[in-house]
C-alpha cells in the first residue's frame, strides 16, 4: 500500500468484549508469550520516544489507583475499572520490513516517516504522550504510541476527537424540536467530521512530505489506472519536497562553506575595529589634551581680565584719591603714604610720577593761598571787632551828650501860659 494509516483507540482496566484490557495492551507491546501468538518470531519493541513499556504500565496503574471522580452533588470517589484510562495510537508505513532491511533508500524513507510521526504525536498530546515504540517483527514498519490522561478523573475519551465532538452535541441538547435519534445522528456527523480533521492533520504533517496518499483505492472505488495516477501524483509531490530539501541542504552547505571566509572577514573586521578603537582612543586623548589647553588658556585669560579689572579699579581709586588730594592737602599726604605702600601703585608710579609732582605743587600752592586767605580773614575779623568796639564807644558818648544837652535845655511852657517878654498875639 502507498497511503497513510493511523488509528487511535482507548482501553480500560476491565477490558472490552474481546478481553482487551490495558494489561493486555501492555503485554502485547512487550511481546509477552500469551499476548503475542499472532507474531511468528516475537522480538522486544524498540523505544523511539519516552519510556519503555514497563514504565508506561507502572505510570498508568499508579495514576489510575489515585484517580477520582466527583458526581454532581456527590462526594469524590475512585473511578471505575470500566472507565477508559489509556489512549493508544497506531501508525504504519507502507514499506514492509523486508523492503526496509534490503533497501537503504526505503529505510531512510521509513525513518523520515517515523520522525515526522513522533513530531505530530507530540504536537497533538504534549506531555501526555509518554512513550512511542517500534515493532520490527511484523509485516510492516509501524509504531505504537501510549497516551496517559492528566485530568483527575483520568478520562481517556477526552483525548478522542470524535467522542469529544459527539459528547458536545449531546450535551447541548436537541435543537429545532428534534428527537433523541435525530440528535444522535447529528452527534455522529460531528464525530465523523472531527475524525476527518484528525486524519487530515496527520496527512498534512506526515503523509504529504512522505509521499503518501490520504486514502486507499478500495474505499473510493478507484480503478487501477486512477490509483496508479494518484500514486504518481503523490510521488511527484514527494519528489518536489525532496528537491526543496536538497535545495535547503545545498544552501546550508554553501553557508557552511562560506563560514571560513566569514571567519576571516570577521577576524579582519575585528582587527579593523581594534585599530579604529585605538585611533579613536588617540583622537579622544588629543581632544582631551586640546580641551585641557583651552581650559588653561581660558583660565589665564580670566586671570588677566581679573588683574586688568583690579588695575582699573585701583586707577579709579587713585583718580578719586588725587581729586581728594587737590582739595585736602593733609589727606593727600596720607593717600600718598598709602600709595607708596600699595603693590599696585609701585607698578604705575613711574607712569604717573610727573602728574603726581604737578599735583603736589598744586596742593602746595593751594595750601599757601589758603594760609594767606586765612591771615587776611583774621585781620578783617580783628578790624571788624575794633570797628564794633568803636561804634559801641561812640554810641555811649552820644548818649552821654544827649543827656547833658537835655539837662541844660530849658523846659517848654505849658499850653496857655505866657512867656515873659512875649506878647499874646
Amino acid at each position: 500500500m502507498a497511503y497513510q494509516f493511523v488509528h487511535l483507540e482507548a482501553f480500560s482496566r476491565k477490558g472490552d468484549g474481546k478481553g482487551r484490557s490495558t494489561s493486555f495492551v501492555f503485554n502485547e507491546a512487550r511481546r509477552d508469550p500469551e499476548a503475542s501468538v499472532h507474531v511468528a518470531n516475537p522480538s522486544p519493541p524498540v523505544v523511539v520516544f519516552g519510556v519503555g513499556v514497563d514504565e508506561v504500565e507502572r505510570l498508568h496503574n499508579a495514576t489510575a489507583d489515585t484517580a477520582v471522580t466527583t458526581p454532581k452533588g456527590g462526594k469524590p470517589r475512585r473511578i471505575q475499572k470500566s472507565q477508559h484510562t489509556l489512549m493508544t495510537v497506531v501508525a504504519s508505513h507502507p514499506h514492509t520490513m523486508e523492503e526496509v532491511r534490503a533497501d537503504p533508500g526505503k529505510r531512510r524513507e521509513a525513518e523520515e516517516w517515523e520522525k515526522r510521526t513522533v513530531g505530530w504525536l507530540r504536537s497533538q498530546y504534549g506531555d501526555k504522550l509518554v512513550s512511542v515504540v517500534r515493532h520490527e517483527d511484523e509485516s510492516h514498519y509501524h509504531l505504537h504510541a501510549y497516551v496517559i490522561p492528566d485530568d483527575p478523573a483520568m478520562r481517556a475519551n477526552g483525548l478522542h476527537p470524535g467522542q469529544c465532538a459527539k459528547a458536545a452535541v449531546m450535551a447541548g441538547g436537541p435543537i429545532d424540536g428534534e428527537d433523541v435519534k435525530a440528535m444522535n445522528r447529528r452527534g455522529d456527523v460531528a464525530y465523523k467530521a472531527a475524525m476527518r480533521g484528525w486524519q487530515d492533520s496527520y496527512h498534512e504533517a506526515v503523509a504529504v512530505p512522505c509521499g503518501l496518499t490520504r486514502l486507499g483505492p478500495q474505499r473510493r472505488r478507484l480503478t487501477r489506472a486512477e490509483w496508479q495516477a494518484e500514486q504518481v501524483q503523490a510521488k511527484a509531490l514527494r519528489t518536489t519536497i525532496d528537491r526543496a530539501r536538497e535545495v535547503k541542504r545545498k544552501g546550508e552547505a554553501m553557508i557552511a562553506s562560506t563560514k571560513d571566509d566569514a571567519a576571516v572577514i570577521r577576524a579582519e573586521l575585528a582587527a579593523a575595529k581594534v585599530e579604529a578603537d585605538r585611533q579613536l582612543a588617540a583622537a579622544r586623548a588629543a581632544t582631551e589634551a586640546a580641551k585641557a589647553a583651552q581650559d588653561k588658556a581660558v583660565q589665564e585669560q580670566r586671570k588677566a581680565r581679573s588683574m586688568m579689572a583690579r588695575v582699573r579699579e585701583e586707577a579709579a581709586r587713585m583718580r578719586k584719591a588725587t581729586a581728594r588730594l587737590q582739595r585736602l592737602p593733609g589727606a593727600l599726604r596720607s593717600m600718598l603714604d598709602g600709595f607708596r605702600s600699595s603693590k599696585i601703585a609701585s607698578r604705575i608710579r613711574k607712569a604717573v610720577e610727573s602728574e603726581m609732582e604737578t599735583l603736589r605743587r598744586a596742593a602746595t600752592d593751594a595750601a599757601d593761598r589758603a594760609s594767606a586767605a586765612d591771615a587776611g580773614r583774621r585781620e578783617a575779623e580783628a578790624r571788624a571787632r575794633n570797628l564794633r568796639a568803636s561804634l559801641t564807644e561812640t554810641g555811649r558818648d552820644l548818649a552821654t551828650a544827649r543827656q547833658e544837652l537835655a539837662a541844660i535845655r530849658p523846659p517848654e511852657p505849658a499850653p496857655g501860659m505866657l512867656v515873659p517878654g512875649l506878647r499874646k498875639p
